[in-house]
């Protein structure tokens, strides 16, 4: 457990930089993070990290499509949360 805690602590804090680097590199013009990556850093458990860098940055806030991808894999997150807890204290 402690393994998936520092894990969730490293990959949240990864995804908070990506969205502020993404930030300064529109800022500045520069070539920038393709949302594909942004989104799968928050599928692999940054969706916290991910989530305070957009509001944070006002980084991805209103382009819808990449909100929709964005809340659907917090919603997939949260449903795999309660099945395997569900499932861990119930059996």
């Amino acid at each position: 457990m402690k393994f998936v805690f520092v894990y969730l602590i490293i990959v949240n804090y990864i995804a908070f930089s990506l969205y502020h680097l993404d930030k300064q590199r529109a800022i500045k013009g520069k070539q920038r993070i393709s949302e594909k990556n942004l989104l799968t850093i928050a599928a692999f458990g940054g969706t916290l990290g991910a989530y305070i860098g957009m509001q944070k940055y006002r980084h991805k806030i209103n382009k819808m499509s990449f909100k929709l991808w964005f809340y659907g894999i917090l919603i997939l997150q949260i449903l795999f949360f309660f099945a395997f807890y569900k499932k861990k204290f119930f059996i």
